[in-house]
């Protein structure tokens, strides 16, 4: 048992903000049928780190097991129709593409409406479905969202230009509110008998993500500076912030300077002020972390109750969860048969858990098996090109 079992997902995303948004209604149960154009997603090609994985990108890989793929050329005559079958015996539609494009296609809302009234029709997209920059046309894409939110500008020193995060952390965010949002929908349905439209957008998700920022500098009346020294964020005082060590690199959280000097008894702060003198501080705790390699500096913080912890690699992050066998490290076959590692779900459901059921599709390898149900084997026949899969 699962906790989406018979929840029906019909998924016209690609990328990451749709793709990963997905997987977790996926990875809880639901029957995601991934449709993508003939020659698949765009994504299934993009080579990461300049590879591929068993003949598909590793980003690809990621964010799509748990799912049936439905490969179809969404211009052919029939493509409208078996789509618009399916989205009768489907609970959930959801789209990425520019604002308008399914619609123009006869996929929209209300073609889907029509058909299944309590049918959920969720949308996102880079900069909302109508905004000023979602009709100049704009591209929305994680780091061009950065830069225009203001997230890139906050990150680095002062020094330094932009700086923005080492992940698409806007389009993981955004495909999690999308999630929360169908599954919102959902209940409302469950409880009110009422289907819905569900938007998210990239640019409104980096601007909620600013949110203790934002209400900071709106209300206190003045505008942020990067810390010079390389204080962790803009917004906060010293000591917050990554320090080096004889051996490598410390990460120091919130703590009082009198909580440090108790503890480091050989950095002298005066009086400096945390927030005001947040430069000054860094500098001169720094001067001392450096003395001493980072397991020292472990011991010290935590025996007086602050908050630290040693700066590692991500290899090294992943290879502690393989050595604990972490669920959060699963194995399937690859598209070509070869074993490959993905990461497993974040979500711990006790009565009700995630489970790995299906590897990430190839392309159209479900294609005749979904369409059996809507469609005759001439037609099937027609709209695959005589390539049923």
């Amino acid at each position: 048992m699962q906790a989406l079992d018979g929840i029906r997902v019909l998924d016209f995303t690609q990328m990451m903000l749709g793709p990963f948004g997905t997987q977790i209604l996926g990875d809880l149960g639901a029957d995601v049928i991934k449709v993508e154009r003939p020659e698949g997603e765009w994504e299934r090609s993009l080579e990461m780190m300049g590879a591929l994985v068993d003949g598909e990108s590793a980003a690809y890989l990621a964010m799509n097991r748990n799912k049936r793929s439905l490969a179809l050329d969404l211009k052919h005559p029939l493509a409208r129709t078996a789509l618009l079958e399916l989205g009768k015996s489907c609970d959930v539609v959801v789209e990425n593409f520019r604002p308008g494009v399914l619609a123009r296609l006869g996929l929209g809302y209300e073609d889907f409406a029509a058909v299944k009234p309590d049918i959920i029709y969720a949308s996102g997209s880079g900069w909302g479905q109508d905004t000023a920059f979602a009709r100049e046309n704009r591209p929305g894409q994680d780091l061009l969202i950065q830069a225009m939110s203001g997230l890139a500008a906050a990150g680095g020193r002062r020094s330094d230009p932009p700086t923005p995060a080492g992940t698409a952390i806007v389009d993981h965010a955004t495909a999690l509110t999308l999630a929360n949002g169908i599954l919102a929908a959902l209940i409302a349905r469950n409880t009110h008998g009422i289907g819905q439209r569900v938007e998210v957008d990239l640019y409104s998700t980096a601007i909620a993500m600013q949110c203790q920022e934002i209400s900071t500098f709106v209300n206190q009346g003045a505008d942020y500076e990067r810390s010079e020294a390389g204080v962790g964020q803009a917004w906060l005082s010293a000591p917050f912030g990554i320090y080096e060590a004889l051996d490598g690199w410390l990460a120091i959280a919130m703590a009082s300077l009198p909580a440090v000097s108790a503890a480091v008894p050989e950095v002298e702060f005066g009086s400096l002020d945390p927030w005001a003198d947040r430069d000054e501080v860094k500098r001169r705790l720094e001067a001392v972390t450096r003395t001493q390699p980072v397991q020292h500096w472990l011991d010290t913080l935590g025996a007086s109750g602050l908050w630290a912890a040693r700066v590692r690699s991500t290899r090294e992050a992943v290879d502690e969860l393989r050595e604990s066998g972490s669920e959060l490290i699963v194995t399937v076959d690859g598209p070509g048969g070869s074993p490959i590692e993905l990461i497993g779900s974040a979500i711990r459901l006790s009565a009700t858990p995630w489970r790995q059921r299906l590897a990430p599709p190839r392309v159209g390898e479900h294609s005749a098996e979904i369409l059996s149900e809507v469609l005759s084997p001439h037609e099937i026949d027609e709209l695959l090109g005589g390539a049923s899969s």
